[in-house]
């Protein structure tokens, strides 16, 4: 029988968004042990980083997503202490002023509410970064799609009939600018078929 590839990728990385992946291999995490993920979700983003001995803390607003990402770090690294995981909204951080080296936020920022919301969720993310730390962000924009949408930046419509929070290339200049923040990579977008496109937002403090 054909080793499964797959599994044994899954079983090492797990469901590690690709995209930051990407970051990982290039080194943009070295030097930066403490890391959060801020909407962790069921963890896909934490498993790795938490078996190679990082720092890893994070929130996400459902309590279920929390004691799931519990229960897989106490596998993993049971070192690390459960309270490192916590029930928190995006925009109301429980950690202390500069207390990360990483912050994470992989398909979160595109349920802000609106323009203020979005700037609320990313300001406390900024808060607990630290100096010369990496801010890596995931989120739907209308780069790419802007006929099929009714603006370019807010709450819209996607074609794929989700109603999200979608930023421009502007926006998020714009966003860098504000908080004096060095841009690592270029801002890149991946089209699906017209449907939605997801943008990658890489920044350091």
């Amino acid at each position: 029988m054909a080793p499964s590839l797959g599994a044994g990728l899954r079983d090492t990385f797990g469901g590690i968004d690709i995209y930051l992946f990407d970051q990982m291999q290039r080194g943009r995490l070295d030097g930066r042990p403490r890391v959060l993920d801020a909407g962790c979700g069921d963890g896909r983003n934490l498993r790795f980083l938490l078996a190679q001995g990082f720092d890893c803390f994070a929130t996400d607003r459902d309590p279920r997503a929390v004691e799931h990402v519990r229960h897989m770090a106490a596998s993993v690294a049971p070192a690390t202490p459960a309270a490192h995981f916590q029930v928190a909204e995006v925009d109301q951080q429980p950690w202390p002023n500069a207390s990360v080296d990483a912050v994470i936020c992989s398909a979160v920022l595109h349920f802000a509410r609106d323009r203020s919301h979005f700037d609320r969720m990313l300001d406390e993310m900024w808060r607990v970064l630290a100096r010369g730390g990496l801010f890596f962000a995931r989120l739907a924009s209308s780069i790419g799609i802007e006929p099929l949408l009714t603006d370019t930046t807010g709450r819209v419509r996607l074609p794929d009939g989700s109603d999200r929070f979608v930023v421009d290339e502007r926006l998020l200049l714009d966003a860098g600018y504000e908080r004096n923040a060095t841009l690592l990579d270029p801002i890149k977008t991946t089209n699906v078929q017209n449907l939605r496109c997801m943008t990658t937002w890489v920044v350091e403090k």
